[in-house]
Formats: structure tokens, C-alpha cells, sequence
């Protein structure tokens, strides 16, 4: 009977092993294949966004404003810490721990739309940066690959402050406004060590749908994704409830 037990598992895990390398292989060779021609990464590092030209009176006032994005950049160490905790609260909680993508993240994703829940992106903060700068919007899986690839490619070149610069300054938050200072502007009028939690979070809240969270036309759903986000941020531990 031992003998037959010990043959038995030696056969499953023999299959166990190669199936291991052999999906190994698989994975190797789709990785090679879709990592062939991508766009360089590292221009990144020398990244300077398009902003606002302003035109001022004699006087020093403000009289126009002329942008085809509304943008205004902010550096990364001026940017209020509740801000960077908010949006890798919403968008990437373990932002500051995986190497651009988050495998825990594509598992959750793939078991709830199991569970017949919607689909969800997984994308992380990374790979959100290197759709927004170097590739297409389109969801196929191709896409989604490439994505991987270059995040974990600019995880080597750029350091993670860095790659959260970019994504505070470019992500696309409604009412023609890129980044998080000029929707703070043009959301709530105020700078950004002005804002209160309730109004950083509905900013945080954006990202999933900038164009459907609107604060008069949709303000309850807008409410929902604000108190999700808060939410968020009390079990990460950045506040409490």
C-alpha cells in the first residue's frame, strides 16, 4: 500500500513539475513575443508635460488661460501626502509593493467576475502610466500584456515616487482636467493643501469614471465612489473611520 501511495504522488507531482515548465515556457515565450517593439519606456525620465499658458495684466492678475488639457504639474514632494494615499488607495493599495503588476490584484479580478460580477481592469498605477503615455485605450488582451511589460520595465528605470509623479500629473479627472492640482482648481477652486478628505477622496474616485461622477449630475453615484475611497483609506490605516 506504501509503495502504491509513494508511485502514486511521484506521478503527480512528475505532472505537477512538468506542467509547471511547461506553462513556464508558455508564459516565457508570450512575454518574448509581445515584448519585441515596444515603445521606449525610458523617455519617461525625461518627461515634461504640456501646461497651462497664462496671461497676466500689468498688474500681476490673471485675465485668460489658454490649454488644449488643462494640466498644471506638480512635483512629487509637493504634492500633500492624504492625496498620494487616497489614489493608491482607490486605484493600487499595493502600489509601494509589487514590481508594476499585482498578481493578488489579477487574481481577485478574475475570481469576482467568476463569481458573476463585472470584469475589473486589475491595472495597477504603473501599468495605468504606461497606458495613458505609450499605448492605446483599447481593452484586448494584447494590450493588457504590453502593459505588463512596460510596467515592469519602468519598475527598473524609475524609482516609485517617481512613476506616481507622472500618474498624479496625467491622470484624467474630468471637465478637461489632467492631474490632480488642476481638478483640484477646477472641482473645488482651492489648491491642493487646501482640500479636505472629503473632496480628496471624490478626486481619488475619478480615475474609474471621469465622466460619470459628476458632483451635480451625478451626485449620489459621486457620493458612493467618495465614501468607497474614505473607506479605502481607513482599512489601509491612512484613516480612521
Amino acid at each position: 500500500m506504501s509503495r502504491f501511495l509513494l508511485r502514486f504522488f511521484g506521478f503527480v507531482f512528475s505532472w505537477l513539475a512538468i506542467g509547471s515548465i511547461m506553462g513556464l515556457g508558455v508564459l516565457a515565450g508570450v512575454f518574448y513575443i509581445y515584448g519585441r517593439d515596444l515603445p521606449d519606456h525610458a523617455q519617461l525620465a525625461r518627461y515634461e508635460p504640456p501646461t497651462l499658458s497664462r496671461i497676466y495684466s500689468g498688474e500681476g492678475e490673471l485675465m485668460d488661460e489658454f490649454a488644449r488639457e488643462r494640466r498644471i504639474f506638480t512635483p512629487i514632494d509637493e504634492i500633500p501626502d492624504r492625496i498620494k494615499q487616497a489614489f493608491i488607495s482607490a486605484e493600487d493599495k499595493n502600489f509601494y509593493h509589487h514590481a508594476g503588476f499585482d498578481p493578488m490584484g489579477i487574481a481577485a479580478a478574475i475570481y469576482q467576475a467568476s463569481q458573476g460580477d463585472r470584469l475589473r481592469g486589475a491595472s495597477t498605477i504603473t501599468q495605468q502610466v504606461m497606458k495613458n503615455f505609450l499605448l492605446t485605450g483599447d481593452r484586448s488582451g494584447e494590450r493588457k500584456i504590453k502593459e505588463i511589460i512596460l510596467a515592469t520595465r519602468l519598475e527598473n528605470t524609475l524609482t516609485k515616487d517617481k512613476i506616481l509623479e507622472l500618474y498624479l500629473n496625467e491622470i484624467f479627472l474630468g471637465q478637461n482636467s489632467y492631474g490632480v492640482t488642476a481638478a483640484a482648481q477646477v472641482y473645488f477652486a482651492k489648491s491642493l493643501d487646501e482640500l479636505t478628505l472629503a473632496e480628496i477622496a471624490y478626486l481619488a474616485a475619478l480615475p474609474k469614471e471621469p465622466s460619470n461622477l459628476h458632483p451635480v449630475r451625478q451626485k449620489d453615484k459621486a457620493i458612493g465612489r467618495r465614501n468607497y475611497v474614505i473607506g479605502q483609506m481607513a482599512d489601509n490605516g491612512y484613516v480612521t473611520r
